[in-house]
């Protein structure tokens, strides 16, 4: 009863855990809904408290001003309960008159006072704006004069143009007559180079019809781009390569386990020598990787060979020769290591371990073994013959490819067979070899391994047999692709000869691929049609004369440069006699004259230095500066003024010259900046959209954790509450349990007494 009891219990308990779970996804939701509701509710409550606020705020003013209204209301209730009584003249009743009357009066001198400085800011106010109106109005009005005075200067400028360029126009219409005499000429040249290339059109017509009497030089044709073809034929190869690797790992572990096997059984190597014939046995088969390994580097090099550019048919893929003698190799180790297998089977065979059934899959196997190695050396021929075409075309007609291919498949199938029978036989062999009370644990592995290794051989073998048998088809279709008027390729070379065409061919088609130029718009060219028409001026004369226009614009402006420098120092000069005059008159009595260092400063100050000196009447002066040295003695000795003039005129000549240099170097590294300035503006507006946009995913990102979160903190608490509720069920379960325990040893104890009161009875 009481475990009924309990499995009904327990039953509940379980109904009720099934029913919380069930409920989990409800709370959860009703948590995230709960969670939203609150975060509106809390921004309602912010709103409502700062509405609250303000509200506040706006009572306080109120009763502050209902506080001063009450006041006054209160003065003029008593000043009209005093009022009233008028019969009544008496001291106190002028004195309280007199007092209301000047609470009244002080009440209104307040009003008064608001008023006249209310009054007075408004009209400080008035007076600034008045103030800043007169301000901008000057201001756009010097602004509007100097406007009018640069639209003035850019009208004569514009008029200086049209002049230019109406003058350019009438040489152009006179050389346009010249141009149409010489188009003309150009004309009858054209004529004659038509008939030169009907001409040459018939004879190219001849000689293609020559050339398709020959198959050999059509054989040399560029066959069409397929491009489909050569992705397939490259996926084809890839699934291939990845057959061949699995094979070859599949070799390599069944030569290694076999040779680890050998070293094990019949003899175990650690305890006891084994015999020569299986020490040279397992030599031989510790070489297995420098053969196994080369199949797998061919088919990678078949593979890389076929490109989207090439043209993949049996004259073209070279590399399939040295997959052959990989192939070649490696059954020349599998024939090597045959009779010492077949001996190693003998001699586990002659061992007191071996039974009858154990006797009977050796030679089972040896038979395998042999037929292994018969199917790959029937492979490797047929291999060796689809590689033929590649090296020797003469070696292998192309009527007989597709039986070739044919035969390739057969074999592949005739070696998935034989794999199947050794994996049978040799499971068999295990399972045998693993009954013998002498077995041990090492070698229960080792053939462990092997039958994994010949499983994989067996599906890898089943694996690219079908695949062969699949694409057979396709093989044999594929084998027409190459030049079209022709059978097929004649020779290697012709082929490599064509993939040579075939590449000149693409690089001449991407040099005619140009960019089209701009078209002009249609309204500038129905304006300027006539001129189009009619005028065939070359580019080049018209680069010409904008080069001699540039030229002259230069001198020009070189020969305004130096004949302002011409009036600046001859400003200086008469500054400077004036400047001498005035000091002789001054230092008539004194004996001294002033040094004359105007010139040497308007120099200085030109190159960025300013040096001048005073001495004594008798001593001469000096004066330094990057035009030369000029000396003046205390007599008034006047230097010679050419020479200065012309060492001043060569200085700034060379200095106009540099600085041109330095501004047109300047104007080309000042396009090369902007070039680069907007490229990287718009490499920043792209960087700037892709941060926004990771941004945005950072925020969703963090919105999403955020949510997760929250998630499972309810969902923790939740299972915490379960689990506390479910805790709580448990003890109060042991504790009913432990009273009915109780109860049940009572009942027996007053069972064992009443049994032996009825003994005694």
């Amino acid at each position: 009863m009481a475990s009924a009891e309990l499995q009904g219990k327990y039953q509940k308990l379980a109904q009720e855990y099934s029913k919380l779970r069930a409920q989990n996804q409800v709370l959860k939701k009703g948590v995230v809904d709960e969670q939203a509701n609150s975060a509106a509710l809390k921004e309602q409550l912010k709103m409502k408290d700062q509405s609250l606020r303000k509200l506040q705020q706006e009572m306080d003013s109120l009763t502050f001003r209902n506080l001063q209204l009450a006041k006054r209301v209160e003065l003029l209730q008593d000043e009209l309960a005093l009022s009233e009584p008028r019969g009544k003249k008496n001291k106190k009743s002028g004195e309280s008159s007199s007092q209301l009357s000047q609470e009244q009066k002080s009440v209104f001198d307040e009003d008064l006072q608001k008023k006249i400085e209310e009054n007075e800011r408004l009209h400080i106010q008035f007076f600034e704006a008045d103030e800043q109106h007169k301000h901008v109005e000057a201001e756009l009005r010097s602004r509007l004069a100097t406007l009018e005075t640069e639209a003035a200067q850019h009208q004569a400028v514009v008029d200086g143009l049209t002049r230019k360029y109406m003058e350019t126009i009438e040489k152009l219409q006179n050389d346009k007559a010249k141009l149409e005499v010489k188009s003309q000429t150009l004309e009858k040249e054209a004529k004659e180079c038509r008939l030169r290339t009907e001409e040459c059109q018939l004879q190219l017509k001849n000689l293609h019809e020559d050339l398709s009497e020959y198959s050999q030089y059509n054989a040399l044709n560029v066959p069409l781009h397929n491009r489909r073809h050569q992705l397939k034929m490259r996926d084809i190869a890839g699934q291939a390569l990845a057959f061949v690797q699995d094979l070859v790992t599949a070799l390599l572990n069944f030569h290694t386990y076999t040779e680890q096997r050998i070293q094990i059984f019949p003899v175990d190597s650690a305890i006891d020598t084994i015999s020569p014939l299986n020490q040279k046995f397992s030599q031989y088969l510790h070489e297995n990787a420098s053969y196994v390994r080369p199949l797998e580097e061919g088919m990678l090099h078949v593979f890389e060979s076929i490109t989207e550019d090439t043209v993949t048919v049996l004259e073209t893929t070279v590399k399939l020769k040295t997959f052959s003698e990989h192939l070649n190799s490696y059954i020349c180790f599998l024939r090597k290591i045959l009779p010492y297998q077949l001996k190693s089977l003998e001699e586990e065979c002659e061992s007191p371990l071996c039974t009858s059934a154990l006797r009977a899959r050796n030679l089972e196997l040896s038979q395998d073994m042999k037929k292994m190695t018969a199917v790959f050396e029937k492979l490797q021929t047929y291999v060796g013959l689809l590689a033929l075409p590649s090296t020797e075309p003469d070696g292998l007609l192309r009527t007989n490819y597709s039986s070739v291919l044919t035969n390739v498949g057969a074999a592949l199938h005739g070696f998935h067979d034989v794999m199947k029978d050794i994996s049978k036989h040799y499971s068999q062999k295990a399972t045998i070899e693993h009954e013998l009370p002498t077995a041990t644990q090492k070698l229960i592995t080792t053939n462990d391994c092997i039958l994994s290794s010949v499983m994989a051989l067996t599906n890898g073998a089943g694996k690219i047999a079908s695949f062969f048998s699949n694409n057979v088809d396709y093989f044999s279709a594929s084998l027409s692709y190459g030049p079209k008027a022709a059978s097929g390729f004649i020779s290697p070379l012709s082929a490599e000869c064509m993939l040579q065409y075939k590449k000149k061919a693409a690089a001449y088609m991407k040099a005619l691929r140009k960019p089209l130029s701009e078209s002009v718009p249609y309204e500038e060219a129905l304006a300027n049609r006539r001129i189009l028409l009619s005028s065939t001026e070359s580019r080049e004369g018209l680069a010409q004369q904008v080069q001699q226009s540039l030229e002259k614009i230069s001198k020009l402006e070189q020969e305004k440069e130096h004949w302002m420098l011409e009036a600046q120092l001859a400003k200086i000069k008469l500054e400077k006699e004036n400047q001498r005059i005035a000091d002789k008159l001054k230092s008539t009595s004194s004996g001294q004259v002033a040094g004359l260092a105007l010139e040497n400063a308007s120099v200085v100050k030109a190159t960025g230095q300013e040096e001048a000196s005073a001495k004594a009447v008798q001593e001469p002066v000096h004066s330094a500066s990057l035009i030369g040295i000029l000396t003046r003695t205390s007599d008034g000795e006047v230097p010679d003024v050419e020479f200065r003039e012309d060492l001043i005129k060569n200085h700034y000549m060379a200095r106009i010259v540099e600085l041109t240099s330095q501004l047109q170097l300047a104007d080309s590294k000042s396009v090369h900046f902007y070039a680069e300035c907007r490229a990287l503006s718009k490499r920043l507006a792209l960087a700037e959209k892709s941060k926004e946009t990771l941004a945005e995913e950072m925020k969703v990102a963090s919105q999403n954790i955020s949510r997760l979160q929250d998630e499972l903190t309810t969902t923790k608490r939740s299972y915490e509450d379960q689990l506390s509720m479910m805790s709580d069920h448990l003890c109060s379960m042991n504790e009913t349990l432990s009273k009915q325990r109780e109860e049940i040893d009572t009942l027996k104890m007053s069972s064992k007494g009443n049994s032996k009161k009825n003994k005694s009875r």
